[in-house]
């Protein structure tokens, strides 16, 4: 696994809406192109190795070593999905305040409107080679 050319959501492990946002996205990945870690991981910080701030209500894309935030992210994560989402990139040529705009009203109610868990989802043993651990790898299966 290159970290640099894979495509890596890193998200809030325990926001409901963005855990069903992952496993939406695994639904739609048959090629298994993307790979996940959690925001307030020591992935997620050498990851992005300080060129953007980690905050809890923002997703974050990796894709070829660029780094995309907030809307950007979103619609870039559509447009890598196969069938009708990648049409959603469409939606790139809205200016960037109003799309963040509406993104930050979405992040900032998520907990009341989705709910949130005690702690990070844990993958099932078929996922966990998608997600990342500290050393970059994916996690191991224990059998």
């Amino acid at each position: 696994m290159d970290a640099n050319h894979d495509k890596i959501v890193l998200f809030d492990g325990v926001c409901n809406l963005c855990s069903a946002v992952v496993q939406f996205i695994i639904r739609r990945d048959a090629l298994a192109k993307f790979r996940f870690a959690p925001l307030s991981s020591q992935v997620a910080q050498k990851l992005v190795g300080g060129r953007v701030a980690l905050e809890a209500d923002s997703v974050v894309f990796i894709e070829d070593g660029q780094i995309y935030t907030k809307s950007t992210a979103v619609l870039r994560i559509l447009g890598n999905l196969r069938g009708i989402w990648s049409l959603c990139y469409v939606f790139v040529v809205v200016p960037t305040g109003l799309r963040d705009a509406v993104y930050d009203s979405i992040a900032r109610h998520r907990y009341r409107w989705f709910g949130k868990q005690a702690t990070c989802m844990v993958p099932t043993p078929e996922l966990q080679s998608r997600f990342l651990v500290d050393s970059l790898q994916p996690l191991a299966r224990r059998d």
